[in-house]
C-alpha cells in the first residue's frame, strides 16, 4: 500500500511508515558511502581504457570526497531552511544523474566533473536524510534506527570493494556508476510518496549565508586536499603547510562572520556543546580507522599477494558483515549501556583487531584482524551519531547532521593520507614492512582514541541532563 503524498503526522505521533522510510533512506546513504570506495578496484581498468594520468586518477577519487565533505554544512543549512524532504529528493536526483554522466565519461574532464556533481548531490542528500532519521524516531527507537543507519553506512566501504570487484570483473567499470541510476530513480519515487509533507524549519527561507558557505566550504576543501596531498608529497612540504594555513585562517574568519551574520550558516555554539563535539571526534576516529584498514587491506591483497579484483572484493565480505553486526548490536545496547563505556569498548576492539596483522602478516590474519577491527568501528558510528544528535532541537537537526557528516569525510581523508604515508615503502616496493607499520599506527591510534573517549564522552547521566537550547 502506498501512502498519500501529502500525509502529515502529529509531532507527537510516530509516522507509521517510519521504518520503511528508514530502509529507503539507508539504501540512499549506502550508495553515497559505496561511491567512496567502489572506484578503488576499478582504477587500473579506468586508467587503461581512458589513458588517464596518475594525477587524473587521483582527482577522480579525491574530487568526490572534497566536494562531499566541503559542502556538507551548506547541505545541512539548506535542509533547515527549506525542509528535509525537498533536499533529499533534489540531492538524490542530482547524484543519480551525475552517476550516469560519470559512467558515460570518455575523458578525464568529464570523469572528474561527474564526480564533482556526485559530491554535490551527496552533500545535499546525506545531512538531510540523517536529519529525517532523527526527526522520525525518538527515545529507544531512535537508538535502534541510528544503529541500522550506521550499520549501512559503516559497512558501505567494505561492500564497495566487493561490488567494485564484481562489476569491474563482469560488465565493466562504467557499471560501478550505472548501477546507481535505476536504484536512485526507484528511491526517489518511493521517498516522494512516503515522506510526509514538512513545513520549512525556518521562516527565513529567503536568507542563506552565502559568504559563510563560501568560507567553510573553501576551508574544508583546503584542509581535505592538504591531507590528501600529504599522503603523496609528504607532511612537511610547502604545499601542505600553505593549504593547512589557508584552512585555519578560513575557519577563523568563518567563526567571526557567524557571530555577525543576520542569518548565519550555523550556530557556532553547537560545536561548544560537549555531545556534539564528542560525536564529531568519535565519527572522525571511526571513519579514519575504517578507511585506514580498508586502504591497507586492499593494497596488501592486490599488490603484495597479486589477487584479482573479484577475489579481493570477496575477502572483504566478512569485514562488511562484521561492521554491520557491530553497529546493530551497539544500537540495541545503547539504551542499557552508557555511550562512554561503549565508545571505549569499540575503540579497544578496533585496536586489538588491527594489532593482529601488525604482529602476523598473512592473508588469514589480515582478514581476521580487519574483521575484528570493523566490529569496533561499526560500533563507533552508532555511538557518534547518538551522542551528537540525541539531544539536538528539531530546528538544529539538519546542521547538526551536517557537522557529523563533515567530520565523517574528514576522517576518511585523514585515514587515507596517514596510512599512505606510513605504508609508502610497501606501496611502491615489494616489502611488507610498510603494511606492518600502517597497521601498527592504526592500532596505536585506536588505543589512544579509547583513552580520549574515556575522558570526553558523556556518561549516561550527563547525556540525559543535556537539553537542547
Amino acid at each position: 500500500m502506498t501512502q498519500p503524498a501529502v500525509r502529515q503526522t502529529s509531532p507527537h505521533e510516530p509516522d507509521p511508515a517510519r521504518w520503511r522510510i528508514l530502509g529507503f533512506l539507508g539504501v540512499a546513504q549506502l550508495m553515497l558511502i559505496l561511491d567512496v570506495t567502489v572506484v578503488a578496484i576499478a582504477l587500473p581498468h579506468i586508467e587503461t581504457d581512458l589513458g588517464l594520468s596518475r594525477e587524473a586518477l587521483t582527482w577522480m577519487v579525491s574530487a568526490y570526497t572534497l566536494t562531499f565533505g566541503g559542502l556538507m554544512l551548506l547541505g545541512g543549512r539548506i535542509t533547515d531552511l527549506v525542509g528535509a524532504k525537498r533536499v533529499v529528493l533534489a540531492g538524490l536526483l542530482l547524484f543519480t544523474m551525475a552517476s550516469l554522466v560519470t559512467g558515460l565519461a570518455g575523458s578525464a574532464g568529464m570523469l572528474v566533473g561527474g564526480r564533482v556533481a556526485q559530491g554535490v548531490g551527496a552533500a545535499l542528500l546525506s545531512p538531510a536524510a540523517l536529519s529525517l532519521v532523527v526527526a522520525l524516531f525518538d527515545g529507544e527507537e531512535r537508538n535502534k534506527a541510528l544503529g541500522v543507519w550506521s550499520a549501512l553506512g559503516g559497512g558501505g566501504a567494505a561492500l564497495g570493494v566487493l561490488l567494485g570487484g564484481l562489476l569491474t570483473a563482469g560488465p565493466g567499470w562504467p557499471w560501478i556508476f550505472y548501477v546507481n541510476v535505476p536504484i536512485g530513480l526507484v528511491l526517489a519515487a518511493m521517498l516522494a510518496t512516503l515522506l510526509p509533507a514538512q513545513p520549512s524549519a525556518s521562516a527565513n527561507r529567503s536568507r542563506l549565508d552565502v559568504l559563510g558557505a563560501i568560507l567553510v566550504t573553501s576551508s574544508s576543501a583546503s584542509l581535505i586536499y592538504a591531507l590528501i596531498a600529504a599522503g603523496e608529497r609528504g607532511w612537511l612540504t610547502a604545499l601542505t603547510g600553505w593549504l593547512v594555513l589557508a584552512a585555519a585562517v578560513g575557519y577563523v574568519l568563518f567563526v567571526l562572520w557567524q557571530r555577525r551574520a543576520r542569518s548565519p550558516l550555523m550556530d557556532v555554539r553547537l560545536l561548544a556543546r560537549r555531545p556534539v563535539a564528542t560525536g564529531a571526534f568519535l565519527i572522525l576516529m571511526a571513519t579514519a580507522l575504517m578507511i585506514a584498514v580498508f586502504f591497507l587491506g586492499t593494497f596488501y591483497f592486490q599488490h603484495a599477494r597479486g589477487y584479482g579484483a573479484l577475489q579481493t572484493g570477496l575477502l572483504f565480505l566478512p569485514v562488511a558483515l562484521s561492521t554491520m553486526l557491530g553497529a546493530n548490536l551497539t544500537g540495541r545496547m545503547l539504551g542499557r549501556w552508557s555511550a562512554r563505556a561503549l565508545a571505549v569498548a569499540g575503540l579497544t576492539v578496533a585496536a586489538i583487531g588491527m594489532a593482529v596483522p601488525a604482529v602476523s602478516m598473512s592473508p588469514v590474519s589480515v582478514v581476521v584482524g580487519v574483521a575484528v577491527a570493523a566490529a569496533g568501528t561499526g560500533a563507533m558510528f552508532v555511538i557518534a551519531s547518538a551522542t551528537a544528535l540525541g539531544q539536538v532541537a528539531p530546528h538544529e537537526a539538519g546542521i547538526s547532521s551536517g557537522i557529523v557528516s563533515t567530520f565523517h569525510e574528514f576522517g576518511a581523508s585523514i585515514g587515507a593520507a596517514v596510512v599512505s604515508s606510513v605504508a609508502a615503502a610497501s606501496l611502491v616496493g615489494n616489502t611488507l614492512s610498510g603494511f606492518t607499520s600502517g597497521f601498527t599506527v592504526a592500532a596505536v591510534a585506536a588505543a589512544a582514541g579509547a583513552v580520549a573517549a574515556a575522558m570526553v564522552t558523556p556518561g549516561r547521566s550527563e547525556r540525559q541532563g543535556q537539553a537542547p537550547s
